[in-house]
């Protein structure tokens, strides 16, 4: 039950990363300075972090199958970011951009994750249902957002 821990730590850092992002872009003046910080911690948390962890003996074992899709991955990842970040360049504000976008991933996380390997039993219509109150959740954060 470890990985509900690591859940919870993703979704507090994801939940705090789009208000904390608009704030230094805000304070740079530059969507490109962001971006350049973040890809700083991404440098310093995702190259340096797994070096020092793997040591020179982890350093085996990698094949091609894994090496393209975890880089596929971090590509979307960092694409992601340029994403928010001209989201917050055009006028959008965390309250608006940030429902939307964890709003709209699960969905298709799950309809991705389902073609991909697809059900060996029948949906049960109860995921469907979740699966349309995630966007309508969603819009009603945008629609009823305290204004500031």
């Amino acid at each position: 039950m470890m990985w509900i821990v690591f859940a919870i730590g993703a979704a507090l850092s994801w939940g705090l990363y789009g208000p904390i992002l608009a704030k230094g872009q805000i304070g740079l003046g530059s969507p490109m300075k962001a971006l350049l910080c973040v890809g700083g911690a991404y440098f310093v948390m995702g190259i340096l972090g797994p070096l020092l962890a793997l040591g020179p003996n982890g350093m085996t074992g990698f094949n091609q199958s894994g090496i393209i899709n975890a880089s596929i991955g971090g590509a979307l990842g960092a694409l992601g970011a340029i994403f928010i970040i001209y989201a917050f360049k055009n006028g959008g504000v965390p309250t608006y951009v940030m429902p939307l976008v964890f709003g709209g991933a699960p969905v298709i996380n799950t309809l991705y994750t389902m073609w991909l390997n697809p059900p060996k039993d029948s949906i049960n219509p109860v995921m469907w249902i979740g699966m349309i109150m995630v966007p309508v959740g969603a819009a009603l954060v945008l629609l009823y957002r305290p204004a500031h």
